[in-house]
């Protein structure tokens, strides 16, 4: 029994831009990359968590490929409004009940119309349904008028329920993914840093005693984790994961993803959860963002990333074969601080 649900569940994965978001949303065609070049996009903070941390230089910085040390290329401190920053919220219907949509909404609202509608970065609206993703057009830096779009958006009662069970889950996991897929493409041709604030419980993790997986489908899910870890880090995209249940939402629950953070460096290795939501957002040196019911202060937490920060290159390890993972870690001078940033990349020969 527990192979035939692995069958049924993966038999669409390997397609997924065959979903629907696909008409919703067009692709740009992705922004040429130096592939020799790993961009790195560092928050740092006190231990323990606080505002972003400011003021540092190269100096305070070791980078760590696999635990060895590598030069840093290029170095760059940044403050808050040099550079605009992209910023994408997204109000997720699929995962999320209809009534919480509702909360969020408000709570969005909050956030748009802080600092007298006056935004600090070019922020554009995304909302997921059953049908798909859709992104508002063009990026705004004009809170009241984002706000008036938010307000026109209908999102209707969705038939994919979280209570729907096993199949409705699995098509929720895809609906979901693809629109990260689709989000991510969408913005490669934009140079800079982006946020994607996705405002969700996340989709389902798919992943337990009730799941086994055959090899097949290890390496099907191996190819995704290496697609949307690659297009999130050449775009500079950070992905953040915004729990809109907050206290509501069980313990166990919230944190079964810890169990899949670790990078993945062959198929073996896999597991569904390893395409969680919160998974991806902490891999992608984001926020998961889920000890309140202020949404609003969680939103504004996430944006704090874009007052202080510092972008670092290093030249990517030469691979022996392909798809070889390497983990990335920064240590600083400061012991009182800590860096955060995408935790790792596979490399190609």
């Amino acid at each position: 029994m527990r192979s035939r649900l692995g069958l049924l569940l993966f038999a669409p994965l390997l397609s997924l831009a065959t979903v629907s978001a696909q008409q919703l949303l067009p692709v740009h065609p992705p922004a040429k990359i130096d592939n020799g070049t790993i961009h790195l996009d560092v928050v740092t903070t006190v231990k323990g968590g606080g505002p972003p941390f400011g003021g540092l230089q190269e100096k305070d910085f070791t980078l760590l490929d696999n635990k060895n040390p590598q030069p840093i290329t290029s170095f760059r401190a940044i403050g808050s409004d040099e550079v605009p920053v992209e910023t994408i919220i997204l109000v997720d219907s699929v995962n999320t009940n209809y009534t919480n949509v509702a909360y969020i909404r408000d709570q969005i609202d909050k956030v748009l119309h802080a600092n007298g509608g006056k935004l600090d970065h070019p922020t554009a609206l995304a909302f997921l349904s059953d049908e798909g993703v859709k992104l508002q057009n063009g990026f705004s830096k004009d809170g009241n008028a984002l706000s008036a779009s938010l307000d026109s958006y209908s999102i209707g009662l969705r038939t994919l329920r979280r209570s729907s069970g096993f199949y409705g889950a699995d098509d929720r996991f895809q609906i979901s993914l693809t629109a990260l897929h689709q989000i991510a493409a969408h913005e490669a041709t934009v140079p800079g840093r982006k946020l994607i604030l996705w405002v969700s419980p996340g989709w389902p993790i798919l992943s337990g005693p009730g799941i086994e997986l055959d090899s097949k489908q290890e390496q099907g899910i191996f190819n995704d984790i290496v697609s949307l870890s690659t297009q999130l880090r050449e775009n500079r995209i950070t992905l953040y994961a915004v729990n809109p249940l907050g206290t509501a939402e069980g313990v166990g629950r919230s944190s079964y993803y810890e169990e899949f953070l670790k990078g993945v460096s062959k198929p073996s290795q896999v597991n569904i959860g390893n395409l969680s939501l919160q998974v991806l957002a902490a891999q992608s040196g984001g926020l998961v963002a889920d000890a309140s019911n202020d949404i609003s202060a969680l939103l504004k937490r996430c944006l704090e990333d874009t007052t202080a920060y510092y972008e670092i290159t290093f030249k990517a390890a030469p691979a022996e074969r392909p798809n070889e993972y390497h983990h990335i870690e920064i240590k600083l001078s400061r012991p009182e601080l800590v860096a955060r940033t995408r935790d790792g990349y596979y490399s190609q020969p």
